[in-house]
């Protein structure tokens, strides 16, 4: 029988940045504060119910405040929000991330006042999978800005950079 060679993973991550994405900023209000981190390892998963997948990194300091909270928000960016999206990502403390964002509390979850859009889930189920672990929640509340042009500008990551739609 023939085995499949390694995949080598930096590769594999090349690979499937041929995968446009869009951007997200999940949120959480813990017992510290709010928390929140970048991702695009976003998905609507059901219909009935309601359900979104989230994939939260294991080191991630967001993935704990999400566990205690049993509730989170998934902030969908625009274009021009890539500043905020780096912010997001990087390491700072989450104190400095939500004071250089302005923000509300709407149903438990700190909803990034820009947003493109943003879903508020009831935290259902957390799974491990590798180095990451997965985030169901169940869907409870949501808005999205559907002004003129609103919807064709989501910010997009594409092969390790941003963009935007043509």
């Amino acid at each position: 029988m023939e085995t499949t060679p390694a995949v080598d993973p930096a590769r594999y991550r090349e690979v499937i940045g041929s995968f446009a994405t869009g951007v997200a900023i999940v949120t959480a209000h813990g017992d510290d504060g709010p928390a929140g981190l970048t991702t695009n390892a976003v998905t609507s998963l059901s219909l009935d119910p309601l359900l979104l997948l989230v994939a939260f990194d294991n080191g991630s300091r967001t993935l704990p405040v999400v566990a205690q909270a049993r509730r989170f928000a998934v902030n969908v960016l625009r274009a021009g929000q890539e500043d905020m999206a780096k912010l997001f990502a990087s390491k700072r403390l989450a104190q400095e991330k939500f004071e250089a964002v302005t923000h509300t509390v709407a149903h438990g979850v700190p909803v990034l006042d820009d947003a493109l859009a943003w879903i508020a889930c009831d935290l259902d189920t957390l799974t491990p999978a590798g180095d990451h672990t997965i985030g169901i929640g169940r869907v409870t509340h949501l808005s999205a800005d559907d002004s003129p042009g609103a919807l064709n500008d989501p910010l997009l990551f594409f092969r390790g950079g941003f963009g935007r739609l043509a």
